[in-house]
């Protein structure tokens, strides 16, 4: 199943990884930014046709969810 994960993939996983390590370790301004990156590059690979649906559904569905865990994450 991730033997044969498309460049695109990787770079969402990648960006969903940093996002994760940035609140565990209490980055608050990174995290941010990784959750905004999430949404907007699935967007953007989704409309290019580099990713399907139901893997623009899945990073849509995790942006979202972190979306409403940082709500209240404020300096």
């Amino acid at each position: 199943m991730f033997l044969f994960r498309s460049k695109e993939e990787k770079e969402l996983d990648f960006i969903l990884q940093e996002l994760k390590n940035f609140l565990s370790n209490n980055y608050k301004d990174q995290a941010h930014h990784c959750r905004k990156l999430l949404g907007e590059k699935s967007e953007e690979y989704f409309q290019a046709g580099k990713i399907s649906k139901s893997q623009y559904n899945r990073y849509q569905q995790l942006y979202r969810h972190y979306t409403t865990i940082m709500k209240d994450y404020h300096h």
